[in-house]
């Protein structure tokens, strides 16, 4: 509050020129209500002398300032009145600390208290200058502490900035250093406009770097994205002239498959629809929407032919039901046979079912392999026979199996002699061995003998 705006003040005359007007100390308006600072006027007696003119007379440790004078009014109006102006003071560094507990801008602050500096120092007021000073002194001092603080907030949000920045950029060229044939390009192209967009976010919401930082920062990212796009051009151009040769391709197939979807040979005709196919699968692929509408077309020739040529082999299949009958009742009647037991009966039997077999004609395609499996079942019954005949009557075999029946009939000619001399004598030990010996003997030349026949 300015001395204009105290109340109840003793008016004072016109200055001697030892009177000096304090200057005017910009108010600076409180965040919230606070009561103003008063001193308390007998402790202020002691930083002050008044003469019986009124002049009074600041005492500031071992100095004396003489601050002004209030004629026609008392020594204690005269003293009061000076004692205001350094309640002033002291109510607006009150006030200043409050603001700076507040946050308040740190420049007004240091304006309002470079004023207020001033005012202390010409020492128009009573009071305890040197109280005055140190809190001053301590507000200065947290001022700059603030300074500080809000500085070093300042260079950590230009430092997250800053690290912002570079990992947007780092990302756009990782993406743009991708190779083009193993690029996602529809994923790819969306993560490019989202690093945009959080790029134009963070320039929005953080600090401006400087300005040699924010344009190095910001070249980096457009030459991530110019590079990024080209590529992408020159990649969809690529894939467009590999497309229409991909068509070019697959269009000369499908003339040559329409042309072969009304052949009626059969046979020779479907070979040549298998290698169309593979010949398709080793061309170079289209889009996808063209390959789709491609293959159809392929497809849809195939279909017509095979589509005839099955109905056609339904037709032919139709007419073979009557030989499929006939098979069967021959299979049925060679089944009697089985086992086959005598080489030249099985011989007559499978003549006779040969000759029938073919007269018989060919059967439906769904049943030729049933019937091939039927038939053959009895062709490997008569090989397994034959070659049984075989061994048997094989002069060699004979041969060793004639001279292992002599020597086992010779073995058991002599043990049963041996038994009967050791039944005499009554050896029961001999006995024994002769007995299991000759029981042996006997088993292998049955087997002998059967392997003969």
């Amino acid at each position: 509050m300015t001395p204009s705006q105290q109340p109840d003040v003793p008016k004072p005359a016109a200055p001697k020129p030892s009177s000096v007007t304090p200057a005017e100390v910009t108010p600076v308006a409180p965040v919230a209500p606070a009561p103003a600072y008063t001193s308390n006027l007998t402790e202020a007696q002691q930083f002050a002398e008044i003469s019986d003119e009124g002049v009074v007379t600041l005492l500031d440790g071992d100095e004396k300032v003489e601050v002004g004078q209030v004629p026609e009014a008392s020594k204690d109006d005269a003293l009061a009145y000076f004692v205001r102006k350094y309640d002033d003071v002291m109510t607006q560094l009150q006030l200043l600390k409050q603001r700076l507990e507040t946050d308040a801008a740190n420049r007004e602050l240091e304006k309002t208290l470079a004023q207020i500096d001033e005012v202390i120092a010409q020492r128009q007021m009573v009071g305890n200058m040197t109280k005055l000073r140190e809190q001053s002194k301590t507000l200065r001092n947290a001022l700059v502490e603030r300074h500080a603080q809000q500085q070093a907030q300042r260079e950590k949000a230009l430092a997250e900035q800053q690290s912002a920045r570079e990992e947007i950029v780092a990302r756009a060229e990782e993406i743009s250093a991708q190779d083009p044939n193993k690029t996602q390009w529809k994923q790819s192209t969306a993560k490019m406009r989202e690093l945009f967009d959080h790029w134009r976010a963070v320039q929005k919401a953080g600090p401006r770097l400087p300005r040699t930082a924010e344009d190095a920062l910001w070249q980096r990212f457009r030459s991530a994205r110019n590079a990024f796009e080209k590529n992408r051009r020159a990649f969809f151009s690529q894939l467009d002239a590999r497309n229409a040769e991909a068509k070019k391709v697959k269009e000369d197939l499908i003339a040559r498959a329409e042309a072969l979807q009304n052949s009626t040979d059969w046979g020779p005709t479907t070979l040549k629809y298998r290698d169309l196919m593979n010949e398709w699968k080793e061309s170079p692929r289209a889009s996808r929407k063209d390959d789709d509408a491609l293959w159809a077309r392929f497809r849809g020739a195939q279909d017509v032919f095979f589509n005839a040529r099955d109905a056609a082999n339904a037709e032919v299949d139709r007419e073979y039901e009557a030989n499929l009958a006939t098979k069967d009742e021959i299979l049925q009647e060679a089944q009697q046979h089985l086992p086959f037991k005598n080489i030249d009966s099985a011989r007559s039997v499978m003549k006779d079912i040969r000759a029938r077999w073919e007269a018989a004609g060919r059967v439906p395609r769904k049943d030729m392999s049933r019937m091939e499996a039927g038939i053959g079942k009895l062709e490997r019954a008569l090989t397994e026979l034959e070659e049984d005949h075989w061994r048997r009557s094989d002069p060699e075999t004979k041969a060793r199996t004639n001279s292992a029946q002599t020597q086992l009939e010779d073995a058991i000619e002599q043990l049963e002699t041996d038994l009967a001399q050791a039944e005499e004598a009554g050896d029961q030990q001999k006995i024994a061995a002769a007995t299991e010996a000759l029981e042996a003997r006997r088993q292998w030349l049955q087997v002998v003998q059967a392997a003969s026949e």
